[in-house]
Order: structure tokens, then sequence, then C-alpha cells
């Protein structure tokens, strides 16, 4: 019998506030921990990365918290060894705000001791905690069905609930009905009960099949703060179609995706070829989702076979990795590059701080409705390597990064944020526009004012200083807490020791305002 291991889990290892779960990871036996948090932990020491499942290089007791484990006078937590995943979701719970963060190594869990010592049977009653959307569903209640196909589509929405199992830490759904004109059945339940009842109660309306006006409703008015949506959780809306629309899609849509919700189409009964000319427009599929990448579409023949893509559409519902439109600081920003090219430099390092910008841009997730990245080279003179709508896919961002020429030439900081601020940033949006500047030297000309025009119009900037950037001018540039806004390595090979605090920065800037 191996004493050590009873010693382990029975006797709680003291930790300290700031103590990251990958500061255990190496040491867990058999997976498991059980450490003691202190008391009084100050929550806003605490940087915690996801919701549920947490990265590693979050603090333990600031995800114990978070998680309601513990509360802040502490207590014993048992860590749990989890791979790392793809996407890490940010929410707010029990005064901490978690930030959400890209492909991680590794994570973990967190249960009480009671939890460890006695199984206990899973509280579905809780819901699905691996599934933390809030989900809008659109109900074809037009006169396309008639009452018969109605029932086969309440009890499709009933199987579809009863899958997603709708709790107060799983999932939230609400109902919209589609008609002449749209009406909100059910504002964001977290009862699977009160759920399946009013699914059950549902009334026919009848009418046109106004799913555009049934879209625009439900995304102007549901997922609002009044209506109890949960900051931070991914938005999706589902559109149940019999048929085709009788209304444009493609504004709404817009709308939705502008909104950071993922649209997800389920279409029954499409038109056949005689049907045709009745639809006013042929490709309204493609302009109602997300995305048209096939993910956001699923088409059926009839509601008779609904059911048995319950769990497809389930599992499609619950993939944060593949929820394109949610608005996230992974995908919902537009980042500048603004790169010193003066003689200072030099070839190899130029090449270095290209290497640098490239490790940024692959934690974001790029794409037509996703981040943007655009680059400006500065000497005395700027020059635009390219824009924030060229290339609308990672691989094209690092490739055309890696194609930079370097200029070489004198250095005119402030004349280069005041061209970034004018041409790079010509539409600006608080929160999500991001400047991110690097020079190894003084500027010849003043750089205070441009940087406060910048922060002005919207555009949150970082300083980063390498060999001879005085510190002063960084801090002058740079947007406030300076020491989260500010970077300096003495060497150039020790700017790879930045992207991920940077990118942390980005997220956790891009929460704190929207």
């Amino acid at each position: 019998m191996d004493f050590r291991f009873i010693l382990a889990v029975s006797v709680p290892s003291p930790i300290t506030c700031v103590t990251r779960g990958a500061d255990l990871l190496e040491d867990l036996l058999e997976d498991r921990q059980l450490v003691l948090c202190p008391p009084a932990c100050s929550l806003e020491r605490m940087s915690v990365f996801g919701t549920g499942t947490y990265a590693s290089v979050s603090n333990v007791c600031g995800a114990a918290i978070h998680s309601g484990v513990v509360g802040p006078s502490g207590g014993p937590v048992q860590v749990r060894r989890r791979p790392g995943r793809r996407s890490y979701m940010s929410s707010y719970s029990n005064g901490i705000q978690s930030q959400s963060l890209s492909q991680w190594t590794s994570s973990f869990s967190l249960t009480t001791k009671k939890a460890m010592k006695k199984p206990t049977v899973k509280n579905t009653m809780k819901g699905n905690t691996e599934c933390q959307v809030e989900l809008a569903v659109v109900v074809d209640s037009s006169r396309n069905l008639g009452q018969r196909r109605f029932g086969l589509q309440k009890n499709f929405l009933s199987k579809l609930v009863s899958s997603l199992k709708v709790g107060p830490s799983g999932p939230h759904v609400g109902l919209v009905q589609t008609g002449d004109s749209p009406r909100t059945e059910v504002y964001l339940s977290n009862s699977t009960k009160q759920l399946l009842l009013s699914i059950r109660e549902l009334p026919y309306l009848g009418g046109d099949t106004n799913t555009g006006m049934a879209i625009k409703h439900a995304a102007e008015g549901f997922f609002v703060a009044e209506r109890g949506v949960r900051r931070g959780h991914p938005r999706v809306m589902l559109v149940l179609l019999d048929g085709w629309p009788s209304d444009d899609l493609e504004q709404a849509a817009g709308l939705a995706r502008d909104s950071g919700i993922n649209v997800f189409l389920l279409s029954v009964a499409n038109p056949v070829p005689e049907e045709m000319p009745q639809v006013q427009d042929k490709d309204y599929a493609k302009k109602a989702v997300c995305k048209d990448n096939g993910f956001f579409s699923l088409s059926v023949p009839s509601w008779f076979s609904t059911t048995k893509h319950v769990r497809s559409l389930t599992q499609r519902i619950c993939s944060p990795d593949a929820l394109l439109c949610s608005r996230t600081c992974l995908n919902s920003v537009n980042i500048g590059f603004l790169i010193d090219g003066s003689s200072s430099v030099g070839e190899v390092n130029f090449r270095l701080v290209l290497d640098f910008l490239s490790a940024i841009a692959q934690s974001f997730d790029i794409s037509d409705v996703g981040a943007r990245i655009g680059a400006v080279q500065f000497t005395y003179e700027q020059r635009i390597e390219f824009g924030l709508s060229d290339f609308l896919s990672k691989e094209e961002v690092i490739g055309a990064l890696s194609k930079i020429r370097y200029m070489n030439g004198g250095t005119a900081t402030g004349e280069a944020i005041n061209y970034v601020t004018n041409n790079l940033f010509k539409t600006t949006i608080p929160g999500r526009n991001f400047l991110i500047i690097i020079t190894d030297g003084q500027s010849y000309d003043d750089i205070s004012g441009p940087a406060q025009n910048a922060q002005k119009h919207g555009i949150t900037v970082f300083s980063v200083g390498v060999a001879w950037a005085p510190l002063e001018d960084l801090k002058a540039m740079a947007s406030a807490p300076l020491d989260r806004h500010t970077f300096f390595s003495r060497e150039f090979s020790g700017l790879a020791a930045f992207p991920q605090d940077l990118v942390r920065s980005i997220c956790q800037d891009f929460s704190n305002t929207n």
C-alpha cells in the first residue's frame, strides 16, 4: 500500500493566492491533488483564463473562487489535470472576470474535497456545464406548416432542449415565433422543465414566414443584460424554417453577425425546382447563417426526420471553437502593427521583430468575420505593408509579415502614429482597435500628442521597446495602465517572451470594454 498517496489526498497542501495550475500539474499524483487556498485573496490580483476548465496559466485559487468551489475565505480544493484546449471561454462569476485564451498546452478543473472522497451522482439540474451558450430558437409558426407539422416541430424542440441539458450552469434557451409579426414566447430560461412546458403550450400563429423580421427581433431584444444574458457567454440563434422565407434575411442576418450572434439554420422541406420561381432570394440560406461553410446549415427533407439530427445539432451548438461569430478578443479585434524600420535595427534584428509579430498573429482567429491585422513600417516616411482588409486568414497574414522588406532610415514615431490613426484605422471602434508599436530607439519628433490623439479615437496603444528605446517614450505612447501596455527588452531575442503576455493584455482590455 502506498502511504504517500493516502497522505497526499487526505491532507491538503497549502498554496498561495497566486499559485498557478502549471506550478502543480508536474507533481500531481494520479492526475489529482488536494490543495488548501488561503483566506482573503485579492480578487483584483487573480489571473484566470477559462470557464469550468481553466488554462494551467490561471491562478488555482482564483479559478476556485470563480467556479464557486471555495469562497473568499479559502478552503480545500481538489485540482485535476485536464488536456490542453484550443479555446478557453471568458465569463464573470463570483466577483472574478475570467479571460478568454486560445490553445494552451494543459488545463485543470476543480472540485471540493467532499466530491473527491465520495462519488456523487451528477446533478443534471445544474445543466451541461461544458455547454455555456445563450441560445435563442426562432420557431417557424407560419401557415406553411399547418397544425400537424407544427406539432412535429414542437416534438423536435423538446428533444433538443432535453439533449442540451438546459440549466443554471449550462445553456440558457429562449423562444421566438415567426409569423406575420415575431413574438417572444420565452426569454433566456435556465430550466429544462419550464422550457418543456412552454414548448408544449406554444400556440400556432399562422401567417407569413417573416423569418428575417424574427431574426432582427431576436438580435435586438434577446441578448441584453435586462433579460439575464450572461456576460462572456457565446450567443447563438437557431432558426427553424419550413420551405422558404417570405421576407429578406440578408440585412437581419448581418445585424446578428455584427452583434456577435452565431446564426444556425435548420431548413425543412426545401423548395423543389418547380417552386423556386416563388422564392425571392435563391441564396437565402447562405446569407442567413453566421458563415457559409456547411457547419451552420442543416437541411432535412421532412419534420419526421429532424429528431435524428438532435445529437449532431447539439454538438454543433456546444462547440465554442467553431462559433466563428462569437465576439471574443480572439475574433473581434483590429490590430495594427507599427514597425520601426530605422537603420539602428538592422536586417537580422528586423527578422526577429517580424517573428515576434507573427507569434502575436498566431493567437487570433483572422477571417472576414473575425479578427483583422494590418501593418505599417516607418522611418522618416511611412509605408502600409498591408491593410486590415487585405488578408483575411491567419496563414495569409503570417505569410505577408514574412515578406516585409526592411526600409532602413531614420525614426519619426510620432508622425507614424498619426499616419496609422488616419490611414490604417479609418473607422475606429473603442475596445476593439489595438495598435502595437515596436521601436528600438528615440524618436526625432513628438510622440505624446499623436499617441493621445490615437487613444481619443478609440485605439488602445501598446508600446514595445528594444535596446535603446527610452522607457519614458514608451510610457508616453502607451495606454493606461502603463505597466500592462508597456514592454521592454534589452535584446531583440527577448521579444520572444512577450507574445502571450501581450495577447492576454489585449483580451483583458477587450473584456473590460465589451
